[in-house]
């Protein structure tokens, strides 16, 4: 099928296998035939408030049917869905409305204050077409035709699907997804070398991905790209309502549901599941359970073994890669010797000098940039600068390159170094230091900050801040903290203030993060 487009094949997905459960949340079940009618229903309404092709659409919900409704319903308009962090607070949700220019924003009931007040920030002429789920949702659903003038167009492979992100600056970055480029790259991760065969056809025959259960959210790529690759195989995904992490609930609806695949982030979502299995094992029957796959963090040894062991029959898939683009992925399973992740280069990923595009020699020790080929990214929505910096072309081939630095060893296996950039990796959630650095500045009291990540247990990094007070001031961490509450996030927000007289920046006024790091991790007693 040229010019891959998830709302195309999934339109030709319900009329192939209509009574097949698409989404499964609690105890909502949406066939394929609904999936489709729901969304092109949307569609409709979406397009009577102003939204063309072309368009942006944002969504700001947790893992919820409208969240896939809402994203089938744009790209079957030819808007292009991007994903709100459901964590923000109105002034971050107002940044990503006004930076992607949305034309429209479907959201749950429990942030309409915040999406009231980040709207009503924005200048009437480019305030978005707002919808709420719940009853107004349902009774535009019920009151829209399935059809309409936005069928006029058929989706294609080149219409967009914006993924916003953290950026270096603090500030979120939309990278831009061709649909076709997206489709293939999520082939590929698994099927290296290989082109997508016909999923209507698959379907047709009898053939279907297992149900699967995204335990990560769906504003994120790592749920996002999961649910997509399982929506395109004729699959049913298990939703769980709301945010957090509840073990038992995750594992009751893998138990409830036959889930087949699950999908987590590292050791922050598997220690807490583990947890659970050790306590009440006997309470699920996890036997249809088959896979578990996981990316964007530290995914440990023991966590895996310890899955394994729980689980008879378990593959793990520890994958490689990022919101820019979707490299590579490791195996482990029982009678492995399961070591740290160690992922190897191949003809899609490698490590390259960062001046002349080069490959590193394996076994050289030569420090060089990890970088994806193939289908990656057009760049960053409205960010040429940043879109250069990450997206380069080297000797004829244009290569995705987000930052992380690596050594390649003997073997051809990728030793990670960690991202060039002061990123702070918090249980799978990227927080960049300066933007929590200008709130913590606002502060009468505080003269200068510098935030950064240390190690810990559960969620691979915690945020700290170290804080400098101006003369004669004291500071406080507990109203610094309060402080950072209604500007943040909460994963954003510092969880510990390390108190020093100087932050003892360089004669350029450049904070020295590694110095720092090391003060904050000794200061707290961790491990730098």
């Amino acid at each position: 099928m040229p010019g891959w487009n998830f709302a195309t094949v999934w339109t030709q997905l319900a009329a192939v296998v209509p009574d097949r459960p698409a989404i499964v949340c609690g105890d909502r079940t949406v066939t394929w035939a609904e999936f489709d009618d729901r969304a092109a229903r949307l569609a409709s309404h979406l397009y009577a408030g102003g939204v063309r092709p072309g368009d942006r659409v944002a969504l700001d919900l947790t893992n919820v049917p409208e969240y896939l409704e809402t994203f089938f319903a744009a790209l079957k308009i030819g808007a292009a869905p991007l994903n709100v962090n459901y964590r923000y607070v109105a002034d971050e949700v107002r940044y990503v409305l006004d930076n992607s220019a949305a034309a429209a924003l479907v959201h749950a009931p429990e942030f309409t204050a915040q999406v009231a007040d980040a709207v009503a920030g924005l200048p009437a002429t480019t305030r978005p077409f707002v919808l709420s789920t719940g009853a107004d949702y349902e009774a535009a659903i019920a009151a829209a035709s399935p059809t309409g003038p936005w069928q006029d167009r058929t989706p294609d492979g080149d219409d967009l699907i914006l993924l916003y992100t953290g950026g270096t600056t603090g500030m979120p970055k939309g990278v831009m997804w061709r649909n076709d480029d997206l489709y293939v790259a999520l082939w590929q991760t698994g099927r290296p070398g290989t082109e997508p065969k016909d999923p209507i056809a698959a379907a047709a025959a009898g053939r279907r991905v297992g149900t699967a259960l995204p335990a990560c959210p769906l504003m994120h790529g790592t749920g996002l790209f999961f649910t997509l690759s399982t929506l395109s195989g004729a699959g049913t995904v298990v939703l769980v309502e709301g945010s957090g992490l509840d073990p038992a609930v995750i594992w009751s609806e893998c138990a409830r549901n036959a889930v087949a695949v699950l999908t987590i982030v590292g050791d922050v979502f598997a220690r807490p599941l583990i947890a659970e299995l050790d306590a009440h094992r006997d309470a699920y029957d996890l036997s249809a359970l088959r896979v578990i796959t996981s990316s964007g963090v530290t995914f440990s040894p023991d966590a895996k073994a310890a899955l394994i062991a729980h689980v008879p029959g378990l593959v793990i898939y520890d994958s490689l890669g990022s919101s820019e683009g979707v490299m590579t992925r490791q195996e482990a399973k029982a009678g492995d010797d399961i070591a740290p992740a160690r992922f190897a280069v191949n003809d899609r990923t490698a490590v390259l000098d960062e001046e002349t595009g080069d490959p590193v020699v394996p076994g050289s020790g030569q420090i060089g940039l990890v970088g994806v080929t193939g289908a990656i990214p057009m760049g960053y929505w409205g960010d040429e600068e940043k879109s250069r910096a990450t997206f380069r072309t080297y000797h004829g081939r244009r290569w995705s390159m987000p930052g992380d630095y690596a050594t390649v060893e003997t073997d051809g296996t990728i030793t990670l170094l960690g991202r060039g950039s002061a990123c702070i990796n918090t249980g799978g959630e990227k927080v960049y230091p300066e933007e929590v650095e200008l709130v913590l500045r606002e502060h009468p009291d505080l003269l200068d900050a510098v935030v950064v990540g240390v190690p810990d247990e559960r969620f691979g990094e915690m945020v700290v801040a170290v804080v400098a007070p101006r003369p004669g001031c004291t500071l406080d961490p507990a109203a610094l903290a309060d402080h950072a509450r209604s500007r943040l996030a909460g994963y954003k927000r510092p969880k510990e203030f390390v108190v020093v007289d100087d932050l003892q920046r360089s004669a350029a006024g450049k904070a020295n993060y590694k110095y720092l790091r090391h003060l904050a991790a000794e200061s707290l007693g961790r491990t730098a």
